[in-house]
This record gives structure tokens, sequence and C-alpha cells, in this order.
């Protein structure tokens, strides 16, 4: 996230977004810049409107109509299943989590 903020600061300096003013953000708030992420970076945002996709981005929640609240609703499904699935998943690697732990209560008290 801090490449994306820098790129943000630079275009709300009014400043080119360029791999050498990108560099010089991140490494002034003390990132350790990786070349590869600063180069996608820039090349990514070239044909970007900053600006407009910053205003698009603050006006998706704000939108009332039925549109923007189907979407909405839909959007919140998709959460909602997403999040059930992380649930399921999470609760596997817990039950892994304890199966592992307990065998290593018996270690621990051999070499304790």
């Amino acid at each position: 996230m801090e490449y994306v903020y820098a790129a943000l600061i630079l275009n709300e300096a009014g400043e080119e977004i360029n791999e050498d003013n990108l560099t010089d953000v991140l490494e002034a708030a003390g990132v350790d810049v990786e070349e590869s992420r600063v180069k996608a970076l820039v090349a990514a945002l070239e044909d970007v409107d900053i600006d407009e996709a910053v205003d698009e981005a603050a006006a998706v929640p704000a939108a009332g109509g039925a549109a923007g609240g189907a979407a909405a609703g839909e959007a919140a499904d998709e959460e909602d299943e997403e999040a059930a699935e992380e649930e399921e998943a999470a609760e596997e690697d817990e039950d892994d989590d304890e199966d592992e732990d307990a065998g290593g209560e018996g270690l621990g008290e051999l070499f304790g």
C-alpha cells in the first residue's frame, strides 16, 4: 500500500509519477524500496487519471439509487460467501493445529 500512497502524494502535489519521484517519496517515508514494484506501479498508472479514479471510488458508496443499492447488495452477498468460505478454511486450519499441538505436548514433556 505504501507504493500507492506515494503515488497519491505525488498526484496531490502535482508532481509527475515516475520511478525517481516515487522512489524518493518511499525512501523519505523509510520504506525499503523494491525497484520492480516501483516500475510496475508507474507502468500501471501510465494511462490512469488518478483524480477521476479517486472521484469514482468515492462516489460508489454514496450511490443511493436502486442501481447502487442492487450493486451494493450483490457485493455484500459475495462478501458474505467469501467470509463463509474463509471461516470454513480457518476452522479446518484450527482443527489441524489442534492435532499438531496435541502431538507436540508429549515431546515437550520428554525434553522439558
